[in-house]
């Protein structure tokens, strides 16, 4: 059943032979799948292991013999238990999440330290005592079901709650009643992508988005269509639901609800290939009134900031690739955009209106400033914030005299703060206590240039006193308008206490410097962000930082193909490589799940130019034989419904399949756990010591206990 792994030729033991070692891969069938695309021939011998692993054996008893294969290998790392006790430590701490006020309530997450999954709780008063709504511990063995996304009704006397089982983007919706802790008999099944659902303003229900119920066997790897929108009266089955709005003719838009404060204006989102972007709007005052659209465009980002009135404000690329602000007349006949924030230098990065201001959070070199205005655009100041970091925006509601914010960095533990909007005050309202010292880490920035001239941030993290080159972890996404900004992460701090480095590149294709910066690293001009990544890992190393052979390489889902991409065209640049829940076959992404929303970004396979620009980096198809690749721990989920596992089976089967050197290719497929919400904190712990574990081996990073 098992076979060895190559050994590579003689010229290259003499600079392995120390690491070299037999890996038993299991054996992998193939199967003589060639499909033809504009006269070219490509071979799929691994199709077979797309199957759902719950519905295939084979697929399953694959999956079984890759982990065991893999367990065996990960045994052998000394740094594995140290790591693990070590992340233990670091994640016992208490922490919150930002608290939403509704009713005079407060509602917020609180995590102990290694609850498995975090605690709703509520308080009566800013400073009353909590006390617990949701605990979600108890719902399954193995605490792989999470109390998922939330959202209290405007009086705070119901929540609408959703329920994520084993890390899939389906949910369960159910209400609570806040005073009894009674779960209410509703039940709305069949919504995904979190929770796409708005109270109306009296409490008597709810507006949601779900999609069909799919096929028996292909709930887990059916394409996402004919999204609609109901609306669910309390005490009413499902099947009672009243449709509200649809679009039969596009069954590949997805609609998004939301009730203005005032509950005049239900705002219905609607999204669609190529960027297509709608609004339209409901009076929720004039019974039986037909959803009529004040936006529709294509290749435009649309964010819905809030409504004062009839007066409806939106973030807008129209006319500014770094975002403005704008304002809409609902009672106007022709609503027409109105600029009110004016675009900046620096990246419009979200806004809110609360206690009658708007707050704009803005990306300078990937840093953020939050910037105060009236409703008419006037500055009015900024929030003082604690140091260079993130805020993910300050929540809270128009007629509010207070928001909340949540604050953190490479080396600091989210804090939330409250935000007095009269005073301008910032308080803290909850801040954690970690088992570390923030005090031991230096935090940098640098810019350094890419292939093609292009100056690119990166942010350099590491202790104080290391100084020389040294084991060295890159970090970048590189796509989807997404900025990678300062966070913490306890995990990585277990990384910086042994002695590593962290960097965080901040590569074309993301959101750090708006439209512009997408546009360079999206569809064909995708090669520009694995260019800036391998950018990166030179500078790296120029700049002594790191060594040649002491640098590896990470990324998750987008960034999972980032990974695979970049150890095909440069295998030789890294030592490891940790591709998470990639895209890795670029000609058929788009056939599963939530896979056809990501040909904006990486285009059509069924259309030549795009086919062949993907096939050209799809890391699956450009696997090359007969030169070193670094040690390749790939990780994914087998019921992961984003991503679906098969991406990273066939890479992994086709890394084994090819002599590329005697380093391991392995991976590592985690069992109930999805695209990575809802993962257990045991979980985690465990996944992040084997990773820390498997660099560290082929960085030559010495791991040695912490605080012993």
């Amino acid at each position: 059943m098992y076979r060895h792994a190559l050994v590579a030729i003689a010229c290259l033991m003499s600079t392995t032979a120390a690491v070299a070692q037999t890996i038993a891969y299991p054996e992998t069938r193939t199967v003589p799948q060639v499909d033809e695309q504009f006269g070219v021939k490509v071979a799929d011998p691994y199709r077979w292991l797309e199957n759902d692993v719950r519905n295939d054996p084979q697929v399953a008893a694959w999956v079984a013999a890759e982990n065991k294969a893999t367990d065996a290998y990960l045994s052998t790392l000394p740094g594995r238990d140290i790591f693990k006790r070590r992340l233990t430590a670091l994640f016992d701490y208490e922490r919150f999440g930002v608290p939403n006020r509704e009713g005079g309530r407060y509602f917020y997450n609180r995590n102990s330290g290694l609850q498995n999954q975090s605690v709703l709780y509520v308080r009566d008063s800013l400073t009353g005592p909590g006390r617990v709504l949701i605990d979600p511990n108890g719902w399954s063995k193995d605490g792989a079901t999470a109390l998922a996304e939330w959202s209290p009704s405007k009086d705070g006397k119901k929540l609408l709650y959703s329920i994520q089982d084993g890390g899939s983007d389906w949910r369960k919706l159910r209400v609570l009643d806040v005073d009894t802790g009674r779960i209410l008999d509703d039940q709305i099944d069949w919504v995904k992508f979190g929770l796409t659902a708005s109270w109306a303003k009296d409490g008597s229900g709810f507006y949601y988005a779900r999609f069909p119920t799919p096929e028996k066997g292909q709930e887990f790897q059916s394409q996402n269509l004919n999204s609609r929108l109901y609306f669910h009266k309390l005490g009413t089955p499902q099947t009672a639901d009243r449709l509200v709005h649809e679009r039969p003719d596009q069954p590949k838009y997805t609609l998004s609800p939301s009730v203005t404060d005032d509950g005049r204006w239900l705002v219905i989102g609607i999204d669609g290939p190529g960027n297509h972007a709608e609004y339209a709007v409901v009076d929720l005052t004039k019974p039986n009134d037909r959803p009529r659209t004040i936006i529709k465009t294509d290749d435009v980002d649309w964010g819905l900031s809030g409504a004062k009135g009839n007066t409806l404000y939106f973030t807008t690329t129209q006319g500014a690739p770094r975002l403005r602000v704008v304002a809409i007349d609902l009672t106007s006949p022709t609503p027409t955009p109105r600029e009110v924030v004016a675009e900046d230098k620096a990246v419009l990065g979200g806004a809110n209106l609360v206690g009658q201001r708007l707050f704009a959070t803005y990306l300078v070199d990937a840093k953020t400033e939050v910037r105060r205005f009236t409703l008419d655009g006037k500055p009015d100041g900024t929030i003082a914030l604690p140091g260079i970091g993130t805020v993910g925006g300050v929540g809270g509601d128009l007629d509010d005299n207070e928001g909340f914010f949540a604050f953190s960095s490479f080396a600091t533990p989210t804090t939330i703060y409250r935000y007095d909007v009269a005073t301008r005050a910032v308080t803290p309202w909850a801040q954690p206590k970690a088992a570390f010292d923030p005090a031991r880490y230096d935090v940098r920035q640098r810019f350094y240039t890419s292939k093609d001239g292009t100056k690119v941030p990166m942010f350099i993290v590491r202790a104080k006193d290391v100084t020389g080159p040294a084991p060295t972890l890159l970090y970048a996404y590189g796509g989807f308008n997404i900025p990678v900004l300062p966070g913490f992460s306890p995990g990585r701090i277990a990384w910086l206490e042994q002695g590593g480095v962290l960097a965080v590149a901040n590569i074309r294709g993301g959101g750090e410097y708006g439209k512009a910066w997408h546009d360079g690293g999206k569809l064909l001009n995708k090669q520009n962000v694995f260019d800036d990544f391998i950018g990166a890992g030179e500078d790296l190393i120029a700049q002594g930082i790191t060594g040649k052979g002491q640098l590896a390489i990470q990324g998750g889902s987008n960034g999972g193909l980032l990974v695979g991409a970049v150890v095909n065209q440069r295998p030789d640049l890294f030592a490891a490589a940790l591709p998470a829940v990639g895209v890795m076959d670029m000609l058929r992404f788009d056939r599963f799940t939530a896979g056809r929303y990501w040909v904006d970004d990486y285009g059509v396979p069924a259309k030549e130019a795009d086919f062949r620009n993907l096939l050209a980096y799809s890391p699956y198809h450009n696997v090359k034989a007969g030169v070193t690749y670094p040690a390749i721990l790939a990780t994914t989920a087998d019921t992961d419904d984003r991503v679906v596992p098969g991406h990273t089976f066939k890479y992994t089967a086709m890394l084994q399949s090819k002599e590329i050197g005697p380093k391991p290719h392995l991976v590592r497929i985690e069992t109930r756990a999805g695209h990575g919400s809802g993962k257990p904190t045991d979980k985690v712990i465990e996944e992040t010591a084997d990773l820390w574990a498997f660099i560290a081996k082929w960085t030559g990073m010495q791991v040695k206990p912490i605080g012993q």
